[in-house]
């Protein structure tokens, strides 16, 4: 897309003509597909390349390539034919009229965006050589020591040969709000093991005052920033949102720096050090494609165009820590230009990861859809960072706070900020708790004491800041900081913050509310005038610098996205499992951008601390590149199938993961997760490296997939340039790791078929039963060569009425330590054919 730069440098100048031409009040950003091919599915290129499906029958050697990476790349005469029918279409189809073509789409999908009316549109839509025509919409992002949690120092990067060289050779693609180029974390001169650019990989990196010429380097190999449909909607703020890879949120640097960031960078935060960072695949390549903004988010022609840009560039992993803002609209979920995009990025051969998206925890919250896309949803990790705060009356709070404890056992006086104003200072003004203006405390009362806060609203939406009330302690001489939590602050999860004094955060509303009693009830009052003569109230604060480790991790987060995937807006369910697999999000060290405005408590530090899908995503990416290294010819889908079935279903204590169930006191609401809460189970990354058996899948099986779905054979050629033959194929004949049945109508039989990727083996097959399910497995016993394929089938009986999801697991047990579990999960079953009288 050589030309999609030098398009979107023109997009300013060439909307204010537009604009000026006519006034088009109706207009907006379409993305149009045509029915050609697009360049990844070029007939020519299958000739070339040959037939990437896998033989389902019981024998033959694995063959896991689909074909060499990216090879339809060379042929440019194609792409620019594409371009060439596109704008031709436009020139034909709006005659005379304005119209603004923001992008090419060629590679993964034939089709442009296009500022346009809605009569336009419509003239579009008529045309023959038109597939389809999409209004386009917003996306948003979905927002160490988890590589010792993982395993990682002892497992994966010992088999890799130690961190200098995990992850060598492998890019990955981050479609996201940018980059810090400056941060150590992407420098390419802190190892002693200097590593070429890979030869596959041909992005370019922009240059623009925000991205200076020698930003990239071999660690960070290419930048981009795609934002034309944000422009034409005039909300892209460029001082803001830096037209430009630079990252002006932060969330991209921090996603980058979690699968890919450089080995033993320090964590230094408010003057105190935290240990040292890295990235789960260290000396992983990294190339950015900036769609997203800090003022607005996203829309998907961006994103689409990032996608598009990322597979020419050649990359073998992309990473989306964003999801939409709404379900798409249409017969099927799967069928929105993004998620079809990445169906064609994976037949490129690029395994495509994607965060479950933070609408957790209730059903159906899915965000990330399509069975090609690997999900992942958010769990703890182990460690945890806890300060206190001991009361005068012996009682012990908790709170948040990445801070050090007041000195020794001395205890210290308590002051609330409404309680020491200033003489000339009232009380009317509502925020004065908040302790934003030092300029209304009295120095007098509080120097030397313990200052109270309010945590209200307002910290919530940016409004107040931790930093300014710690600025505003420094300003009276206070000894620290205690803010308690407003009761309206209800559904939101506090992040750890760092303070440069004594201080912390009471997160909850009942704990808040222990607090401010012994506060009131210590406070000794005149009398007559019932003005304040002593503040009875003492405490000290138990500093959090030092991180605790539990053992009850991994746990499902709350927020994290849950399952039965939506097959669509009537929120049918599919026969599809999402999430595929958890990993850490919650509570995640990461690089930070040195303008990052995300965080308000981390802004102008290094490294944040935060939380979310977001951050779960790319500990997979990462983890899938170092698959990649030791795999090179893997599929996208044999990666997915190594991590999925490898995957734990127990905490640290040996206990079932459990998975918390509501926003408020979440960890008193939690039962044990199921496979909608956390797919195949918590990501076992050593294991990972040498799965045994894979259940490998091809874009054919997805596109048989898609045209088994009523009513999809248009729309599938629309995508794709493909017709459809007759399928009755459904998601749960996908030859995926997981096996999940919708509505069992009586009894079904399942085929799944295993590949041997390890030496010869014998496994023996066990099962446990979804409730009202009885389930049988053959055979029960096999040897199976290396390279070899065994075909199983798995018979499903109901054998009650039910609208329960019942869940279950198929355990595969080698010989030589081998182990694939497979989540079997049935949402409802009938025993007996309904009719209506």
């Amino acid at each position: 897309m050589g030309g999609l730069r030098l398009l979107h440098l023109l997009v300013l100048p060439l909307l204010g003509l537009w604009l000026g031409g006519l006034c088009q009040e109706d207009a907006a950003v379409y993305i149009v597909t045509m029915k050609q091919a697009p360049a990844v599915h070029y007939c020519d290129t299958l000739k070339r390349f040959g037939n990437s499906v896998v033989s389902n029958g019981t024998s033959g050697t694995f063959n896991t390539i689909k074909k060499p990476r990216n090879g339809s790349r060379t042929d440019k005469s194609y792409s620019s034919y594409l371009i060439h029918l596109q704008d031709s279409l436009l020139r034909r189809a709006l005659k005379g009229e304005n119209y603004l073509k923001l992008y090419s789409y060629h590679y993964l999908i034939n089709g442009f965006a296009v500022l346009i009316t809605n009569q336009q549109a419509e003239k579009l839509s008529r045309r023959r050589e038109v597939a389809n025509v999409v209004l386009d919409f917003s996306v948003r992002t979905a927002t160490t020591h988890t590589p010792e949690f993982l395993g990682l120092p002892q497992g994966a990067w010992v088999q890799e040969g130690g961190p200098e060289v995990a992850g060598q050779g492998i890019v990955i693609g981050f479609i996201d709000t940018g980059i810090d180029p400056t941060h150590p974390s992407f420098s390419d001169d802190l190892s002693l093991n200097l590593y070429p650019i890979p030869a596959h990989f041909s992005g370019v990196c922009e240059v623009t005052k925000d991205f200076p010429s020698g930003s990239c380097n071999r660690k960070l190999v290419g930048a981009r920033h795609f934002a034309a449909s944000a422009i034409t909607r005039g909300i892209f703020n460029a001082s803001q949102d830096y037209a430009s890879p630079f990252d002006g949120d932060g969330h991209g640097t921090h996603t980058a720096s979690i699968a890919a960031g450089n080995h033993g960078i320090p964590v230094i935060v408010s003057g105190h050090c935290f240990g040292n960072a890295s990235g789960m695949a260290p000396h992983a390549h990294i190339s950015i494609y900036k769609a997203l903004y800090k003022s607005f988010g996203g829309f998907a022609a961006d994103v689409v165009a990032a996608i598009d840009q990322a597979a020419q560039d050649g990359v073998d992993i992309i990473s989306l820590s964003i999801t939409p803002n709404r379900r798409p609209p249409g017969i099927a979920t799967f069928f929105n230009p993004i998620d079809m995009s990445l169906l064609s990025a994976v037949k490129a051969g690029i395994f495509v990861v994607q965060a479950a998206g933070n609408t957790g925890p209730s059903s159906k919250s899915m965000s990330s859809f399509s069975p090609w896309i690997f999900t992942v949803g958010a769990s703890t990790h182990d460690r945890i960072y806890n300060n206190y705060i001991q009361l005068g009356n012996n009682l012990t709070i908790p709170g948040v706070g990445l801070a050090p404890g007041t000195d020794g056992d001395s205890m210290y006086t308590l002051i609330g900020a409404t309680q020491a104003l200033k003489n000339d200072t009232t009380e009317n003004d509502m925020y004065l708790g908040e302790c934003q203006d030092s300029s209304h405390l009295s120095e007098e009362l509080i120097k030397g004491n313990l200052l109270i806060c309010s945590y209200s609203i307002r910290f919530v939406l940016g409004l107040s800041s931790v930093k300014q009330a710690l600025e505003t302690a420094k300003n009276v001489s206070a000894i620290g900081v205690i803010f308690y939590l407003d009761p309206f602050v209800l559904g939101f999860q506090l992040n750890p913050t760092p303070m440069h004094m004594p201080g912390l955060i009471i997160p909850s509303p009942d704990d808040s509310k222990v607090f401010l009693k012994y506060y009131n009830s210590s406070l000794v009052r005149n009398e007559t005038s019932k003005s304040i003569v002593k503040f009875g109230a003492v405490a000290k604060i138990l500093g959090g610098l030092k991180a605790n480790y539990s053992n009850s991790a991994p746990k499902v987060m709350y927020y994290s996205a849950r399952g039965p995937d939506p097959q669509d807006n009537s929120l049918a369910d599919a026969d599809i499992m999402k999430p595929n697999l958890i990993a850490p999000g919650n509570f995640i060290w990461g690089a930070w951008s040195s303008l990052g405005t995300d965080s308000a408590e981390f802004e102008g530090e290094n490294f944040a601390l935060i939380s979310g899908t977001s951050m779960a995503a790319p500990h997979v990416a990462g983890l899938a590149a170092l698959i990649k290294q030791t795999f090179p010819h893997f599929s996208p889908s044999a990666i997915g199938s190594a991590l999925s079935s490898t995957a734990t279903l127990y905490d640290k204590q040996g206990g079932p993961i459990m998975a918390q169930r509501a926003y408020s006191n979440p960890d008193l609401n939690q039962s044990p997760a199921t496979p909608f809460d956390m797919g195949s189970g918590f990501v076992n990354a050593t294991a990972a490296l040498d799965p045994g058996l894979i259940f490998d899948s091809g874009f054919d099986d997805f596109f048989a997939f898609l045209c088994g779905i009523n009513g999809s054979t248009p729309v599938v050629l629309n995508y794709t340039g493909q017709s459809c033959k007759i399928s009755t194929m459904t998601g749960g004949d996908l030859n995926l790791p997981s096996i999940t049945v919708a509505l069992l109508n009586q009894s079904r039989t399942i085929a799944r078929t295993v590949t041997n990727i390890a030496n010869d083996e014998t496994y023996s097959v066990s099962w446990s039963a979804p409730f009202g399910v009885s389930v049988s497995v053959a055979p029960t016993r096999f040897f199976i060569a290396s390279g070899q394929k065994q075909n199983l089938t798995v018979v499903l009986n109901a054998t009650m009425n039910s609208t329960s999801a019942g869940f279950g697991k198929i355990g595969l047990y080698g010989s030589e330590g081998h182990r694939s579990l497979v989540p079997l999960s049935v949402i409802s079953m009938i025993t007996y054919n309904r009719t209506i009288s």
